[in-house]
């Protein structure tokens, strides 16, 4: 039963004999709910005022006529029916179908993306930090516009485009200095040894995730992580002697791959945040991805910016020749030009892994979105000896095949059994 007062009623200076009182037949067990337009008080509905007759409920109302302003009482029956139910959370084994196939889209894009990288660099040897600036920059567009279009159809709302941009803002400046951080103590380290640094990404995940989203880990999940990262080690190395990987190396150079690898992974635990935090301001709803993507490239790709000059000189090329560099880097992307020998499988195979990046860098943020930032690291990290399989057959313009030791076979059984630890059936919940 629905009340709804369409005005105050007026005071009379003298006493006014009650109105009849009036039985009004309502389905049983129908709920009961007061509305009013006036500030009116509360009408408590007590048991005795309840008269139950057979399969109907009436209620007792004082009804009044109608005064000479025509303000009156109204009385509407609402039935179950009539209110719609509450929104009910998905089952877990909806969440749980979600995560798999969510995992499993990105491991597969994660190992197209290391292979057609490679590919791509047939073509654009000469011009590796081109193509890295090709798809910083570019990136940032196709997610503009995309993002444009889902919400011009109704699929990105307001309230998801007023996040608040501090966030998006941090994790441009992190995913900047990881790339800065990461370029500048690549190129004074051996080759091996970057994998091996690189993996403590999953490891800083572990530890921001503790402190920055207040979540627990068990042993085995701790340990899982943690086999899994000297897994991959393992196999990309292939038995290389590690007492003289870092033989006259200055520590600099180890401590800020390690850094950047924090700064990467501070900026994946933010974006888990923004999920988490916008489920809230949102009340319930999920952010859209590219939200995240879009503001969070657009603010790596200013920062990137602004470190260009040092990014440039990283890589051996003079700052006043990086307009001349760039114009050559387009020639050979597009593979026209007089100075385009060496080119060859472009712009098809760029082409190809740039558009593999965009969605392999799309699932990744949607793994973070169903699960956790830690669960898609696990996920891209199963894909490294996956692509060194992949690699180490022939393929179109890399005929040269390199012979897989027992140490990848080992390092790889060392991954798939961190895998299935950290996997296990938890005794308790975990956040």
């Amino acid at each position: 039963m629905k009340f709804r007062c369409l005005g105050l009623a007026p005071s009379y200076p003298i006493p006014i004999p009650a109105p009849p009182i009036t039985p009004i037949p309502i389905r049983k067990n129908a709920p009961i709910a007061f509305h009013h337009s006036c500030p009116l008080a509360q009408f408590p509905l007590q048991p005795s005022s309840l008269h139950s007759d057979h399969n109907n409920t009436h209620i007792l109302i004082r009804r009044k006529a109608a005064s000479s302003n025509g303000r009156h009482f109204t009385a509407r029956s609402s039935s179950p029916d009539s209110i719609p139910p509450s929104p009910s959370p998905p089952p877990s084994s909806s969440i749980t179908q979600q995560v798999i196939v969510s995992s499993a889209l990105t491991i597969a894009f994660a190992v197209a993306n290391r292979v057609l990288y490679k590919l791509a660099l047939v073509p654009m040897k000469e011009y590796p930090f081109f193509l890295a600036q090709l798809a910083t920059f570019g990136y940032v567009i196709v997610y503009f516009v995309i993002l444009y279009m889902r919400y011009n159809g109704g699929l990105v709302t307001d309230e998801m485009m007023a996040q608040p941009k501090s966030l998006f803002v941090a994790i441009g400046v992190l995913e900047a200095l990881g790339v800065v951080l990461g370029m500048a103590s690549a190129a004074m380290l051996p080759g091996p040894a970057i994998p091996i640094l690189s993996q403590t990404f999953l490891v800083w995940q572990l530890i921001l995730s503790v402190f920055i989203l207040r979540r627990t880990y068990t042993i085995s999940q701790i340990a899982g992580c943690l086999l899994v990262a000297i897994g991959v080690a393992v196999a990309v190395t292939s038995g290389s002697n590690a007492n003289q990987m870092l033989y006259g190396v200055e520590l600099v150079w180890p401590v800020l791959m390690i850094a950047s690898s924090a700064f990467q992974a501070g900026a994946s635990i933010i974006k888990e945040f923004v999920f988490i935090d916008s489920a809230a301001r949102l009340k319930g709803k999920t952010l859209d991805i590219f939200v995240v993507n879009s503001f969070g490239s657009g603010f790596q790709a200013l920062f990137v910016l602004l470190f260009l000059p040092f990014l440039s000189s990283m890589k051996g090329i003079p700052f006043a020749q990086l307009p001349s560099y760039f114009k050559s880097g387009v020639g050979c992307f597009l593979n026209i030009g007089a100075s385009t020998s060496g080119c060859e499988g472009s712009p098809l195979l760029p082409l190809l892994y740039i558009a593999t990046n965009l969605m392999f860098n799309i699932s990744v943020l949607n793994l973070v979105k169903t699960s956790s930032a830690v669960v898609s690291s696990l996920a891209v990290m199963l894909s490294v000896p996956v692509s060194i399989y992949i690699l180490s057959v022939p393929l179109p313009y890399l005929p040269v095949t390199s012979t897989l030791g027992p140490f990848f076979l080992f390092g790889s059984f060392i991954l798939v059994l961190g895998l299935i630890l950290y996997t296990l059936p938890q005794p308790s919940k975990q956040h």
